[in-house]
């Protein structure tokens, strides 16, 4: 029986891929600073008017950076009337607001 031509360069190919990938475990942790977010359950209210950046951070996709802009945006303009007033916040934008608007309250 003849073999491919290519054979040993398939095998080859083969036995050294697993080589270069670097295992998934490896991977770098965040730069320090660097945009984060957390995510809970859904379903839990965030009041954005006494919400401190960890909380606003609960909200699905909140970045830190964009939390913070929350809070000194409030702290700058006084609390927020409506909940679609977050909107006029640089960073949330209308993924953000979707993917939270039933969980956002102002009291």
């Amino acid at each position: 029986m003849r073999q491919h031509p290519h054979r040993p360069l398939i095998v080859a190919l083969f036995a050294i891929v697993p080589w270069l990938a670097p295992p998934a475990a490896a991977a770098a942790p965040p730069a320090r600073g660097a945009e984060t977010s957390i995510t809970v359950k859904v379903g839990e209210p965030v009041n954005i008017n006494t919400a401190g950046v960890k909380e606003l951070m609960r909200l699905e996709g909140m970045s830190r950076r964009v939390a913070e802009r929350i809070v000194r945006y409030r702290e700058a303009r006084g609390p927020f009337q409506q909940p679609e007033e977050l909107r006029r916040v640089e960073g949330i934008g209308h993924g953000l607001w979707e993917r939270n608007r039933s969980r956002i309250v102002v009291k």
